[in-house]
């Protein structure tokens, strides 16, 4: 019987239950005197899965010391997310900059309709049935930024209520 020396299948997900997503790496030139001096920014989106998410950026001379900049920021930075189920419970517009990202509340089966950065938001987030359409600009820093805000700005129908100090049959009418 021979032993196999295959690796185990590797999930980016981070010893405290995190799920990590590595958007983009981009790569910054400056230029100086003896020449140019490169160096590397990362952007990175965290989440449990479970309705917190939080992203991070991270600049250094090497890969994969940007990345764990990055991930060590979107830890610090994760935010709460309100959930419906696999979905949102309402439908809004996350704005940043110029950029904007609509999101709406799906049915269950329908999957993530979303693009690129807001793709992975979404994922680490564990939102698992939605529609989004980005508008303005495709930058995935600025795309990143626009959904987080939206995704921080969601309210339940409890929480709104509890607010407003009714009950929830008054607030759904």
């Amino acid at each position: 019987m021979a032993t196999e020396n295959r690796r185990p299948q590797r999930r980016p997900e981070e010893k405290d239950g995190l799920i990590k997503k590595l958007i983009a790496v981009n790569r910054i030139t400056k230029v100086v005197k003896g020449g140019k001096k490169m160096r590397f920014a990362a952007l990175v989106v965290v989440g449990d899965e479970n309705g917190r998410v939080g992203y991070g950026m991270g600049k250094a001379n090497e890969v994969p010391e940007a990345i764990e900049k990055a991930s060590a920021q979107a830890r610090k930075a994760m935010v709460k997310v309100a959930l419906d189920g696999t979905t949102i419970p309402h439908a809004l517009v996350g704005k940043y900059g110029r950029g904007s990202v609509v999101m709406l509340p799906a049915e269950e089966g329908t999957g993530v309709i979303a693009g690129g950065p807001v793709r992975a938001v979404m994922e680490a987030c564990g939102i698992k049935n939605i529609r989004t359409k980005s508008h303005g600009t495709n930058n995935p820093i600025n795309m990143v930024k626009a959904v987080v805000t939206g995704l921080s700005e969601l309210r339940t129908a409890e929480q709104v209520a509890a607010l407003r100090g009714k009950t929830v049959e008054e607030i759904l009418g």
